[in-house]
C-alpha cells in the first residue's frame, strides 16, 4: 500500500521545479528586454570629453576672456551628432519593441533636447541683459551638464537603475562645483569629469549585459 507520501513529495518537487523555471525565464526576459543605454552613454562620453576638451584648448590663456566663438559652433554640431547617434543606436536596438518603454525613451530624448535648448535660450537672455562674457561662459559650460544630470536622476523613478542615478547625481555635483573653476578651467573640469563618467557607465552596462 502507498500512503501517498511519495506522491506528495513528487508533486512538491514538480511545483518547486516549475517555480524555478518560471523565475529563470522571468530573469532572462528582463535581461533581454532591459533598455540598452550603452550607445547613448558612449556617445555622450565622447562628445563631452572631446567637445569640452576642444573648448578648453580654445579659451585657455584668453585675457580678457571672450569665449570660444568657433568652438561653440563646433561643440553644438558635435552635441547634435552625438544625440542623433545615440537615438539611432537605441532605435535599432529596440526595433519591433512597442509600448511604455519606447514612450519613456522618446520622452527622455525630447526632454533633453528641450532642456539644452532652453539653457541656450537663457544664455542669450543673460548676454542681452548685460551679463559679462565670463559669466555667460560659465553658464554655457555647466547648464547642459546640470540639465542632463537632473534628467537622469528623474529617470531613476521609472527604471530603478542605480548606475544611471549615480551618474545623474555626479553630473549635478560636477556642474555645481565646476562653476567655481572659472570661465576657462570649467571646460577642462567638464571634459575630465563628465566624459569619462559616461564612458565608465557605458562599460558597466556592457559588463552587466554580458
Amino acid at each position: 500500500m502507498n500512503d501517498g507520501t511519495g506522491t506528495d513529495q513528487g508533486m512538491n518537487m514538480n511545483a518547486a521545479d516549475a517555480a524555478a523555471i518560471i523565475a529563470e525565464a522571468d530573469a532572462r526576459a528582463r535581461h533581454i528586454l532591459r533598455p540598452d543605454h550603452r550607445a547613448t552613454f558612449l556617445a555622450w562620453g565622447l562628445i563631452w570629453f572631446l567637445g569640452d576638451g576642444l573648448m578648453w584648448l580654445l579659451v585657455r590663456g584668453q585675457h580678457p576672456y571672450h569665449g570660444p566663438n568657433p568652438g561653440a559652433y563646433a561643440a553644438t554640431v558635435l552635441l547634435t551628432a552625438g544625440v542623433s547617434l545615440a537615438a539611432v543606436g537605441e532605435a535599432r536596438a529596440e526595433s519591433g519593441v512597442r509600448g511604455l518603454s519606447v514612450l519613456r525613451r522618446w520622452a527622455f530624448f525630447l526632454s533633453a533636447l528641450a532642456g539644452v535648448g532652453g539653457a541656450f535660450a537663457i544664455e542669450g537672455a543673460l548676454a542681452r541683459a548685460g551679463a559679462s562674457r565670463p559669466v555667460v561662459g560659465v553658464f554655457e559650460a555647466v547648464a547642459p551638464i546640470l540639465v542632463i544630470g537632473l534628467l537622469y536622476l528623474a529617470r531613476f523613478s521609472a527604471e530603478r537603475d542605480w548606475a544611471v542615478a549615480g551618474l545623474g547625481l555626479w553630473l549635478v555635483i560636477v556642474a555645481a562645483v565646476g562653476a567655481y573653476a572659472g570661465p576657462q578651467n570649467v571646460w577642462a573640469v567638464a571634459a575630465l569629469a563628465v566624459g569619462p563618467a559616461f564612458l565608465l557607465v557605458s562599460g558597466f552596462e556592457q559588463r552587466r549585459r554580458a
